[in-house]
């Protein structure tokens, strides 16, 4: 479908009856996964759905809404949510799907299984955002009326919200359509039930319908101009009758009691018992969320002080547990910053962390700024405390520098962290965007820079730590804009530092203006920090072409592994991203003859660097089914037989099977063909048989490896449906005096073991010897895995198995006395079995 589209559509309505037929009835999670994903497709790209179009939405709208959850340790990676957007996706991308799909959700909505309605209203605000007031004017009653009974009477935040969304989106569809002299104005008519079902509850101040008639009606107000004049004019005047002849004013009942109230629970803050303080605690923030205005200023402030003190110096974990993981404290200091502002340039929490204390604290050693720290990650968890928090957390990395206080490693490392977990937690707003783009990165940014260029200690924390930080927060979903926007901006600002020497964005104008971050030269601390591109470049769904040439002249030519490593990845991780054509197909010839001609000289002294730059770009290519990765893949596998790198190359096969977390993975918008791997194994498995019969005696352990590196990582029906093919080299395998190899390989057969086929019950004698001889083995996991492939066997036909009992119950004897006692428990459960 993305190479002979116009012949496809040339098959007419035909090529869609096709696919109904093949599609109908299919429940594997990998087929359903690509079968709406072609259905995607077809309703978007234009196909012709002739007389078809009915059963096309049948044969997909049968598995909505989703109901899978993914087996543990599931191999293929496949996830609910996966599935449902693609679905999602598939059902809401032609209005067509419009008169079959609004009373399928209609449907749903009734359903007691929280996640179907959840999904439901989801799909539905995904849907009316295609259509037309024509495609939804006849079910309006019928979606009205399940949109105000979700709110009505909802059991659910999320619910509530969902629904308010829903009715957002349908209004502003409905708003949004060009209304013709005949035709009817379906936002009048919508609008007229809205009214009708919420109006008189705004009447009824005492009864329980009047806040979620308020929040409908502002729901519906906020999606258009138009249809916020219409609910305006219609609520306003009673809001303002009401006003009027209702004056009075409730005051609460507990303000007689606030003086005592206030005592009570500060004094319980005090006390030793943990148990009190946790329920004070408690209390508190029920005070201030649940009765505003009822506390003074001074109470508040003095609130926070109490809570502040515990979280600093209280031994007991409970406590300090509780405080943090029910995010009590964050609460009352979001509710402290937002109703007391003018507190916050004197008594703030940061404030107070910042100087190292509290009231009636002694001045802080190491141990209670770390843990001043920890709180004050804990407590930024909305975007007005973040901008009191983060400056703090900046001046103690700043500080480090300066030799003004002097923090430990340890306090700068968790420093680092602080702000990575901020990144995760805090609300995610165009606000917050701005405050880490513009303000803290480009302030971590100069403290590794200058960490670089001084040859710091403190250069290989910033490095660990930053790249993951900034691998965390330019990774977005593609539909926020302003984080799409802001992460660009970040990479363009980073490309113009490595590129052209650029410093000019960094709070530190200090640098030299001449600095060259991706040449080798004298000094590889400032080449290390080429591994910050990875997270702030190839993170994005846009690639930069313009670092291509300097990161391959990097990864060939320096000396020092983590900067020649991220430099490859990094070319890589572009290469992957890069459109089709001539020009990747010429970047990648140039970039192999190079490669190749590195590795075909056993005199250079960048073979390690060639073959590292060979492995990640093969990945690259593998990811995304390019035609050129045949050519990687045969020199790989002559390189198994090569006297330097053949343990690395049987390594290298590990990396092209496995997820990689920092790169070419999907969080960072890579390309991502599924079932990649059984591809792989499919194209490659006769070869690596075919060379381990050919290779000299000494050279057959990097085949075992690299084999038992690829079956490993296959899904367990691949390895059931392909082990009776591989079985003599997998035993061959288990002998090979590699324990990785050995680990590996037992890992692949233990779930074999479960449903044997024949092939595995002939070779009964040559696997059982082999397994007996690993329980002995130095290793404690080879022991392990040992032990439980011999329990599996014990499980097999009593006629193929009782031959060995004895040898084997004698042969568990040594490990029952094993020193490590995890040996000693799967020895008692392998020998209870036999």
């Amino acid at each position: 479908m993305a190479t002979r589209e116009a012949e496809l559509k040339g098959l007419g309505a035909d090529f869609v009856f096709g696919f109904v037929q093949s599609m109908d009835g299919e429940r594997d999670p990998r087929n359903l996964l690509l079968a709406f994903q072609i259905a995607k497709s077809i309703v978007r790209r234009g196909y012709d759905l002739g007389k078809f179009t009915e059963e096309l939405f049948e044969v997909t709208s049968c598995y909505f809404p989703i109901d899978f959850s993914p087996p543990p340790n599931d191999p293929h990676g496949i996830t609910r949510e996966e599935l449902i957007q693609m679905l999602r996706d598939a059902l809401t991308g032609t209005p067509r799907f419009a008169e079959f799909l609004l009373p399928l959700i209609i449907e749903k909505l009734d359903s007691d299984v929280l996640s179907a309605k959840l999904d439901s209203l989801q799909t539905l605000i995904a849907g009316v955002s295609q259509y037309e007031h024509k495609d939804v004017a006849e079910f309006l009653e019928g979606l009205w009326a399940s949109l105000r009974r979700e709110v009505f009477q909802t059991s659910s935040e999320k619910i509530e919200s969902a629904g308010l969304a829903a009715l957002t989106a349908l209004t502003s569809c409905l708003s949004r359509s060009v209304l013709h002299s005949d035709s009817e104005d379906s936002l009048s008519t919508f609008l007229d039930l809205v009214l009708k079902d919420c109006k008189h509850h705004l009447c009824e101040p005492d009864l329980k319908l009047v806040w979620p008639s308020a929040k409908l009606l502002q729901a519906a107000c906020s999606a258009s101009n138009r249809a916020s004049h219409i609910i305006t004019d219609a609520v306003m005047p009673s809001l303002v009758e009401q006003y009027n002849s209702r004056a009075q004013v409730k005051d609460s009942v507990f303000l007689a009691f606030r003086p005592s109230l206030c005592s009570m629970v500060f004094s319980a803050l005090t006390e030793t018992d943990s148990s009190l303080q946790i329920t004070a605690t408690s209390v508190t923030a029920s005070i201030l969320l649940s009765l505003p205005g009822l506390l003074l200023d001074s109470d508040v402030e003095l609130a926070v002080d109490h809570l502040t003190r515990l979280l600093l110096t209280e031994e007991d974990d409970k406590v300090r547990s509780a405080l943090l993981s029910s995010s009590i404290l964050p609460i009352i200091l979001c509710f402290y910053f937002s109703v007391y502002p003018f507190f916050k340039c004197t008594h703030t929490n940061a404030h107070y962390l910042h100087r190292g204390q509290v009231r009636h604290v002694a001045p802080p050693c190491s141990y209670m700024r770390q843990r001043c720290l920890s709180a004050l990650a804990a407590v930024s968890t909305q975007p007005s405390v973040v901008q009191e928090s983060t400056p703090v957390l900046l001046e103690v990395l700043s500080s480090a520098h300066t030799g003004g206080v002097v923090f430990s490693v340890e306090e700068v490392v968790l420093a680092c962290h602080s702000l990575q977990r901020i990144a995760k937690q805090v609300q995610d707003t165009e606000e917050t965007g701005r405050c880490f783009h513009d303000v803290i990165i480009p302030r971590l940014l100069s403290l590794a820079l200058q960490a670089a260029l001084q040859e710091l200690v403190l250069r290989c924390i910033y490095l660990s730590t930053i790249r993951t930080f900034f691998m965390g927060f330019v990774r977005f979903p593609l539909g926020m804009f302003h984080v799409v926007r802001l992460a660009g901006q970040t990479a363009l600002r980073a490309v113009s530092l490595f590129l052209d020497g650029d410093v000019s964005f960094l709070p530190d104008n200090s640098f030299p203006s001449n600095i060259q971050l991706l040449k080798q030269g004298d000094s590889w601390s400032q080449s290390q920090m080429v591994c910050l591109l990875l997270g702030c470049v190839c993170s994005l769904p846009r690639i930069v072409n313009d670092l291509m040439a300097e990161l391959e002249e990097m990864s060939c030519t320096c000396s020092h592994p983590l900067s020649y490593t991220s430099a490859a990845k990094c070319f890589a991780g572009l290469v992957n991203k890069r459109a089709l054509g001539d020009c990747l197909d010429s970047l990648i010839q140039r970039t192999m003859e190079r490669v190749c001609g590195e590795l075909d000289s056993a005199s250079s002294s960048v073979r390690t660097q060639a073959f590292t730059l060979m492995i990640w770009v093969a990945k690259a290519l593998l990811l995304r089914y390019h035609p050129l990765f045949t050519t990687l893949t045969d020199k790989l596998f002559s390189l198994l037989d090569d006297a330097d790198l053949g343990p690395a190359a049987a390594d290298g096969f590990r990396l092209l099977m496995s997820e990689s977390t920092d790169i070419l993975n999907r969080g960072c918008h890579a390309d991502v063909r599924i079932m990649y791997r059984q591809r792989f194994f499919s194209e490659n498995s006769a070869k690596l048989v075919q060379g381990f019969n050919a290779a000299p005696q000494e050279k057959k352990p990097n085949y075992l490896k690299a084999l038992s590196n690829i079956v490993n990582k296959l899904p367990k029906q691949v390895q059931v449906t392909e082990l009776p093919a591989l079985l003599s080299l997998l035993l061959e395998a288990l002998s090979c005096p590699d324990q990785g190899v050995q680990l590996s390989t037992l890992s692949c057969l233990e779930p074999v073991l479960v449903d044997p086929p024949p092939a595995l019950i002939q070779q009964l004698e040559a696997l059982v010897s082999r397994l007996l001889a690993l329980t002995s083995s130095p290793v404690m996991s080879v022991r392990i895995a040992s032990l439980r492939c011999i329990h599996a066997i014990s499980c097999f036909p009593e006629h193929e198995v009782l031959p060995f009992r004895t040898r084997v119950l004698r042969a568990l004897a040594r490990p029952l006395d094993d020193r490590k006692r995890l040996v000693r428990r799967g020895a008692v459960r392998a020998r209870a079995e036999w």
